[in-house]
Protein backbone atom coordinates (compact mmCIF):
# COMPACT_ATOMS: atom_id res chain seq x y z
CA UNK A 1 0.00 0.00 0.00
CA UNK A 2 1.27 3.43 -0.93
CA UNK A 3 1.96 5.69 2.04
CA UNK A 4 1.06 8.73 -0.08
CA UNK A 5 -1.66 8.76 -2.72
CA UNK A 6 -2.08 11.29 -5.53
CA UNK A 7 -5.38 11.79 -7.31
CA UNK A 8 -5.87 14.19 -10.18
CA UNK A 9 -8.97 16.36 -10.55
CA UNK A 10 -8.27 18.33 -13.71
CA UNK A 11 -5.49 20.79 -12.96
CA UNK A 12 -5.65 20.04 -9.22
CA UNK A 13 -3.81 17.19 -7.50
CA UNK A 14 -5.08 15.84 -4.16
CA UNK A 15 -2.22 14.39 -2.13
CA UNK A 16 -3.18 12.23 0.85
CA UNK A 17 -0.97 11.01 3.67
CA UNK A 18 -2.10 7.39 3.79
CA UNK A 19 -1.11 5.87 7.12
CA UNK A 20 -4.34 6.30 9.10
CA UNK A 21 -3.67 3.37 11.44
CA UNK A 22 -0.68 5.36 12.79
CA UNK A 23 -2.41 8.77 12.62
CA UNK A 24 -0.41 9.44 9.45
CA UNK A 25 2.81 9.64 11.47
CA UNK A 26 5.77 10.76 9.38
CA UNK A 27 7.96 7.69 9.13
CA UNK A 28 11.08 7.95 7.03
CA UNK A 29 9.35 6.11 4.21
CA UNK A 30 6.30 8.38 4.31
CA UNK A 31 8.48 11.50 4.42
CA UNK A 32 10.35 10.33 1.33
CA UNK A 33 7.16 9.44 -0.57
CA UNK A 34 5.55 12.79 0.24
CA UNK A 35 8.64 14.71 -0.77
CA UNK A 36 8.95 12.78 -4.02
CA UNK A 37 5.25 13.33 -4.79
CA UNK A 38 5.59 17.09 -4.26
CA UNK A 39 8.71 17.29 -6.43
CA UNK A 40 6.93 15.37 -9.19
CA UNK A 41 3.86 17.63 -9.02
CA UNK A 42 6.06 20.71 -9.13
CA UNK A 43 7.44 19.44 -12.43
CA UNK A 44 4.05 18.37 -13.84
CA UNK A 45 2.82 21.03 -16.28
CA UNK A 46 -0.69 19.57 -16.11
CA UNK A 47 -1.04 20.43 -12.42
CA UNK A 48 -1.57 24.05 -11.33
CA UNK A 49 -2.53 23.64 -7.64
CA UNK A 50 -2.29 20.99 -4.94
CA UNK A 51 -4.45 19.94 -1.98
CA UNK A 52 -2.65 18.16 0.87
CA UNK A 53 -4.62 16.18 3.46
CA UNK A 54 -4.50 13.11 5.67
CA UNK A 55 -6.39 9.82 5.43
CA UNK A 56 -9.05 9.08 8.01
CA UNK A 57 -10.71 11.47 10.44
CA UNK A 58 -8.31 11.46 13.40
CA UNK A 59 -5.21 13.13 12.02
CA UNK A 60 -3.75 15.29 9.29
CA UNK A 61 -0.50 13.94 10.68
CA UNK A 62 0.61 13.35 14.27
CA UNK A 63 4.16 14.33 13.34
CA UNK A 64 7.39 12.41 13.17
CA UNK A 65 7.22 8.72 14.03
CA UNK A 66 8.69 8.87 17.53
CA UNK A 67 9.08 5.09 17.79
CA UNK A 68 11.22 5.11 14.68
CA UNK A 69 13.18 8.16 15.81
CA UNK A 70 13.84 6.51 19.15
CA UNK A 71 15.86 3.97 17.22
CA UNK A 72 17.37 6.15 14.51
CA UNK A 73 17.76 9.59 16.12
CA UNK A 74 16.76 13.01 14.75
CA UNK A 75 19.83 13.84 12.70
CA UNK A 76 18.62 12.15 9.55
CA UNK A 77 15.28 14.00 9.48
CA UNK A 78 16.88 17.44 9.90
CA UNK A 79 19.54 16.75 7.26
CA UNK A 80 17.17 15.61 4.53
CA UNK A 81 17.22 17.40 1.19
CA UNK A 82 14.08 18.30 -0.83
CA UNK A 83 14.10 14.85 -2.46
CA UNK A 84 13.33 13.29 0.94
CA UNK A 85 12.32 16.24 3.16
CA UNK A 86 8.57 16.87 2.83
CA UNK A 87 8.61 20.39 4.28
CA UNK A 88 11.33 21.59 1.91
CA UNK A 89 9.55 19.93 -1.01
CA UNK A 90 6.24 21.61 -0.14
CA UNK A 91 7.91 24.98 0.37
CA UNK A 92 9.76 24.74 -2.93
CA UNK A 93 6.73 23.63 -4.92
CA UNK A 94 5.97 26.46 -7.35
CA UNK A 95 2.26 25.61 -7.38
CA UNK A 96 -0.02 26.76 -4.51
CA UNK A 97 -0.55 24.10 -1.85
CA UNK A 98 -3.83 24.14 0.10
CA UNK A 99 -3.62 22.22 3.36
CA UNK A 100 -6.91 20.48 4.25
CA UNK A 101 -6.47 19.84 7.97
CA UNK A 102 -8.84 17.01 8.83
CA UNK A 103 -7.71 16.19 12.39
CA UNK A 104 -4.70 16.78 14.61
CA UNK A 105 -1.54 18.37 13.26
CA UNK A 106 1.06 17.84 15.94
CA UNK A 107 4.69 19.02 16.14
CA UNK A 108 6.31 17.83 12.89
CA UNK A 109 2.80 17.55 11.48
CA UNK A 110 2.21 21.16 12.49
CA UNK A 111 5.36 22.06 10.55
CA UNK A 112 4.05 20.23 7.46
CA UNK A 113 0.82 22.24 7.74
CA UNK A 114 2.78 25.51 8.03
CA UNK A 115 4.62 24.67 4.80
CA UNK A 116 1.32 24.94 2.90
CA UNK A 117 0.30 28.26 1.33
CA UNK A 118 -3.27 28.24 2.68
CA UNK A 119 -4.92 26.17 5.42
CA UNK A 120 -8.57 25.12 5.51
CA UNK A 121 -9.58 23.26 8.69
CA UNK A 122 -12.36 20.90 9.54
CA UNK A 123 -14.23 21.54 12.76
CA UNK A 124 -12.31 18.58 14.20
CA UNK A 125 -8.86 20.01 13.46
CA UNK A 126 -6.47 20.75 16.30
CA UNK A 127 -2.89 21.96 16.32
CA UNK A 128 -0.16 21.40 18.91
CA UNK A 129 3.56 22.10 19.19
CA UNK A 130 4.98 19.52 21.60
CA UNK A 131 8.62 19.93 20.60
CA UNK A 132 9.62 21.22 24.03
CA UNK A 133 7.72 18.50 25.86
CA UNK A 134 9.43 15.83 23.76
CA UNK A 135 12.78 17.51 24.42
CA UNK A 136 13.67 18.59 20.88
CA UNK A 137 13.78 21.86 18.95
CA UNK A 138 11.91 22.35 15.66
CA UNK A 139 14.03 22.03 12.54
CA UNK A 140 11.45 22.58 9.81
CA UNK A 141 10.65 26.23 10.44
CA UNK A 142 7.94 26.25 13.11
CA UNK A 143 9.86 28.45 15.58
CA UNK A 144 10.02 31.25 12.99
CA UNK A 145 6.88 30.78 10.89
CA UNK A 146 4.33 30.45 13.68
CA UNK A 147 5.18 33.75 15.37
CA UNK A 148 4.99 35.55 12.04
CA UNK A 149 1.53 34.12 11.38
CA UNK A 150 -0.20 34.50 14.75
CA UNK A 151 2.05 36.85 16.74
CA UNK A 152 4.99 36.12 18.99
CA UNK A 153 3.07 35.94 22.28
CA UNK A 154 0.52 33.47 20.97
CA UNK A 155 3.26 31.39 19.36
CA UNK A 156 5.15 31.29 22.66
CA UNK A 157 2.00 30.22 24.49
CA UNK A 158 1.56 27.25 22.18
CA UNK A 159 5.21 26.24 22.06
CA UNK A 160 5.90 26.69 25.79
CA UNK A 161 2.84 24.70 26.88
CA UNK A 162 2.30 22.08 24.19
CA UNK A 163 -1.43 22.73 24.54
CA UNK A 164 -3.86 22.06 21.70
CA UNK A 165 -5.29 24.90 19.63
CA UNK A 166 -8.81 24.20 18.38
CA UNK A 167 -9.94 24.97 14.84
CA UNK A 168 -12.12 27.98 15.63
CA UNK A 169 -9.43 29.66 17.71
CA UNK A 170 -6.87 28.88 14.98
CA UNK A 171 -9.14 30.69 12.55
CA UNK A 172 -9.57 33.68 14.89
CA UNK A 173 -5.80 33.89 15.29
CA UNK A 174 -5.20 33.81 11.53
CA UNK A 175 -3.57 30.39 11.34
CA UNK A 176 -6.28 28.93 9.11
CA UNK A 177 -8.39 30.77 6.55
CA UNK A 178 -11.69 29.12 7.42
CA UNK A 179 -13.31 26.24 9.28
CA UNK A 180 -15.82 23.97 7.58
CA UNK A 181 -17.79 20.85 8.58
CA UNK A 182 -15.66 17.72 8.42
CA UNK A 183 -17.67 16.19 5.58
CA UNK A 184 -17.22 19.34 3.49
CA UNK A 185 -13.47 19.82 4.03
CA UNK A 186 -12.07 18.15 0.93
CA UNK A 187 -14.76 19.67 -1.29
CA UNK A 188 -14.01 23.17 0.03
CA UNK A 189 -10.24 22.78 -0.25
CA UNK A 190 -10.47 21.35 -3.76
CA UNK A 191 -12.82 24.12 -4.90
CA UNK A 192 -10.37 26.72 -3.60
CA UNK A 193 -7.51 24.98 -5.40
CA UNK A 194 -9.53 25.00 -8.63
CA UNK A 195 -10.09 28.75 -8.22
CA UNK A 196 -6.31 29.16 -7.99
CA UNK A 197 -5.76 26.81 -10.93
CA UNK A 198 -7.94 29.11 -13.05
CA UNK A 199 -5.13 31.67 -13.12
CA UNK A 200 -2.57 31.54 -15.92
CA UNK A 201 0.01 29.01 -14.61
CA UNK A 202 3.05 31.19 -15.26
CA UNK A 203 1.41 34.17 -13.55
CA UNK A 204 0.31 32.03 -10.60
CA UNK A 205 3.83 30.72 -10.06
CA UNK A 206 5.37 34.17 -10.45
CA UNK A 207 2.96 35.71 -7.94
CA UNK A 208 3.58 32.97 -5.38
CA UNK A 209 7.34 33.42 -5.77
CA UNK A 210 7.01 37.21 -5.37
CA UNK A 211 4.99 36.90 -2.15
CA UNK A 212 7.30 34.28 -0.66
CA UNK A 213 10.48 36.14 -1.57
CA UNK A 214 9.17 39.38 -0.11
CA UNK A 215 7.89 37.72 3.06
CA UNK A 216 11.42 36.58 3.85
CA UNK A 217 12.75 40.15 3.59
CA UNK A 218 12.34 43.36 5.50
CA UNK A 219 9.34 45.44 4.41
CA UNK A 220 11.51 48.00 2.63
CA UNK A 221 13.51 45.36 0.78
CA UNK A 222 10.30 43.55 -0.15
CA UNK A 223 8.85 46.70 -1.72
CA UNK A 224 12.02 47.10 -3.76
CA UNK A 225 11.76 43.48 -4.86
CA UNK A 226 8.15 43.96 -5.92
CA UNK A 227 9.01 47.08 -7.91
CA UNK A 228 11.93 45.38 -9.66
CA UNK A 229 10.07 42.17 -10.52
CA UNK A 230 6.77 43.78 -11.51
CA UNK A 231 8.40 46.45 -13.65
CA UNK A 232 10.26 43.84 -15.68
CA UNK A 233 7.28 41.52 -16.07
CA UNK A 234 4.54 44.11 -16.61
CA UNK A 235 6.54 45.75 -19.37
CA UNK A 236 6.01 42.58 -21.43
CA UNK A 237 2.19 42.73 -21.17
CA UNK A 238 0.33 44.43 -24.01
CA UNK A 239 -2.72 46.64 -23.63
CA UNK A 240 -4.76 44.19 -25.66
CA UNK A 241 -3.93 41.36 -23.29
CA UNK A 242 -4.99 43.45 -20.31
CA UNK A 243 -8.30 44.33 -21.98
CA UNK A 244 -9.08 40.69 -22.83
CA UNK A 245 -8.34 39.59 -19.29
CA UNK A 246 -10.30 42.51 -17.81
CA UNK A 247 -13.39 41.33 -19.66
CA UNK A 248 -12.85 37.76 -18.45
CA UNK A 249 -12.51 39.02 -14.85
CA UNK A 250 -15.72 41.02 -15.13
CA UNK A 251 -17.59 38.04 -16.56
CA UNK A 252 -16.34 35.78 -13.78
CA UNK A 253 -17.33 38.36 -11.18
CA UNK A 254 -20.93 38.32 -12.41
CA UNK A 255 -21.13 34.58 -11.70
CA UNK A 256 -19.82 34.84 -8.14
CA UNK A 257 -21.94 35.45 -5.07
CA UNK A 258 -21.06 36.85 -1.65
Amino acid sequence: MSLVTVERDGAVAVVTLNRPEAMNALSGALRAELAQAMVALDQDDGICAVVLTGAGTRAFTAGLDLKELGQQGLGAANAEEPATNPVKAIEQCRKPVVGAINGVAITGGFEVALACDVLIASENARFADTHARVGILPGWGLSQKLSRMIGISRAKELSFTGNFLDAQTACQWGLVNRVVPADELLTAATALAHDMAGIDPAMLQAYKALIDEGYAQTFGAALETEHRVSSARNAQVSGGEVEDRRRAVMERGRTQTG
